[in-house]
């Protein structure tokens, strides 16, 4: 063999623990998708193949269902590695942060932007196992650059936190227009 190794040696070192579950769960979203084309999409008359409206989704989809199905397959053929369920456990764990960025857009229509900005780059910097005071304020600084870039300079429209209306009406109307 020498330098060149073989293609199922290559693949033998790349493989992951997790691969089996990883193709089955994409080849039954993919074949989900494949369900849902016929109501989610339509087919106009008078339109050019490529112009329909259910063509490129199509293309894509049913591309997903062969490749997932490749996929799947040879995931069954490969030898089994020790390992799978932990590796599906540290995907899951990462849904974690899934739920930290739903409480975000739960709350910025509560509490306004800039608060909730900054109660989440405090508590995430916390929740990645920064303590220090110096990362801590690193985070609420970036935080309220990154308000002040989005609301203050480019203008972007964000809906107002109710927590804003309990304010004076002159910092209540600054608040709601810059924060």
């Amino acid at each position: 063999m020498g330098r060149f190794e073989t293609l199922q040696q290559m693949f033998k070192r790349y493989r992951r623990p997790g691969d089996l579950v990883f193709a089955t769960l994409f080849l039954l979203f993919a074949m989900w998708l494949a369900s849902q084309l016929q109501t989610q999409t339509v087919w106009a008359n008078g339109q050019h193949l490529f112009a329909q409206p259910r063509f490129w989704p199509a293309v894509g989809v049913f591309g997903m269902v062969i490749f997932g199905a490749l996929h799947f397959l040879g995931s069954l053929a490969s030898d089994r590695i020790p390992g799978r369920w932990p590796e599906v456990l540290s995907w899951v764990r990462a849904l974690e942060f899934v739920g930290w960025f739903l409480a975000y857009v739960w709350l910025v229509p509560q509490a306004g932007y800039l608060l909730a900005t900054l109660l989440f780059m405090g508590a995430l910097t916390l929740r990645m196992g920064y303590r220090d005071g110096r990362m801590i304020g690193a985070a609420l600084v970036t935080g309220l650059g990154i308000v002040l870039l989005f609301r203050t300079f480019l203008q972007v429209r964000l809906p107002g936190g109710q927590l804003y209306h309990h304010l004076p009406d002159g910092l209540s109307t600054f608040m709601l227009t810059y924060f």
